[in-house]
């Protein structure tokens, strides 16, 4: 965020923090800036696949938290028009995943997002990529 760009205001950022779905899956909104966000899950055997890992589900709803929170950031109404994910590696439980949306390119009515998922290892330095997310909106 640059310092021109002005706060987000309070009714946003709490509107986009009481998403229910997010409740239900455990997502937290852990910071909210214009045109960016992030957002953390905690890994829990409810969220494994039937291999053990988490679930890509899982993994793709983080990151499309921290999209749709980013690409909202503003107060005015973003769809998402089109959202990819490449998933790098996996985590154990008991991990926290966090998901880290920017602004990268904005041209008239539509924007696109990059979203990183990372982990933390331990150490607070190392940090390693879990996922890599794209979308695109439209703002009508």
């Amino acid at each position: 965020m640059t310092t021109d760009e002005p706060a987000v205001e309070t009714d946003v950022r709490e509107r986009i923090a009481s998403d229910p779905y997010c409740d239900t899956l455990g997502i937290d909104l852990v910071d909210l800036g214009a045109g960016t966000a992030r957002t953390a899950l905690t890994v829990t055997e409810e969220l494994l696949n039937f291999h053990g890992t988490p679930h890509g589900g899982a993994v793709y709803s983080l990151a499309d938290a921290a999209f749709a929170a980013a690409s909202n950031s503003r107060g005015k109404t973003a769809l998402a028009l089109e959202t990819n994910i490449s998933y790098l590696d996996s985590v154990d439980v008991g991990t926290t995943l966090v998901a880290t949306a920017e602004e990268t390119h904005v041209s008239g009515r539509t924007a696109e997002y990059e979203v990183v998922v990372t982990d933390d290892r331990g150490d607070g330095n190392d940090v390693a990529r879990i996922a890599t997310f794209r979308g695109r909106v439209y703002r009508p």
